[in-house]
């Protein structure tokens, strides 16, 4: 049941994205351009994803333990560090720059564009050396 539940989860999240148009490295671009071609849909999509994140979040406070594990794993840590700043601020420019974050570059290896697929294979080398580093 839980990789049933992982996989509509997955399915669902993908249609989203490819709906809202997070797929498309363009509008990613444009709404991130203040100064140009500013798109401000995806502000949209940012809001409508946080309207249907909180009730989620609410119901699972109140859940003594997750449906698919013994206990949940919550972050422990609440500072701010240097590697968490660096890393947010590489994440940040490497999304502006691709148009892309890891969510929508894998969904978006469906449409069988090279381009994608460089990209994707770039993003998990960048993660491998991250980890190592």
């Amino acid at each position: 049941m839980k990789y049933i539940t992982l996989l509509f989860s997955g399915i669902i999240f993908g249609i989203g994205l490819v709906l809202s148009g997070m797929t498309n490295p363009l509008k990613v671009q444009n709404f991130l351009d203040l100064f140009g071609l500013w798109d401000p849909s995806l502000a949209f999509v940012m809001g409508g994803a946080i309207f249907v994140a909180l009730p989620g979040f609410w119901l699972v406070q109140k859940q003594k333990k997750p449906f698919f594990s013994k206990e949940f794993d919550l972050p422990k840590r609440k500072d701010l560090d240097f590697r968490l700043i660096f890393g947010a601020g590489v994440f940040g420019i490497g999304w502006g720059i691709g148009g892309l974050c890891p969510g929508p570059a894998l969904t978006s290896l469906t449409f069988f564009d090279f381009g994608i697929y460089i990209f994707v294979i770039s993003m998990i080398m960048g993660m491998l050396i991250a980890k190592k580093i």
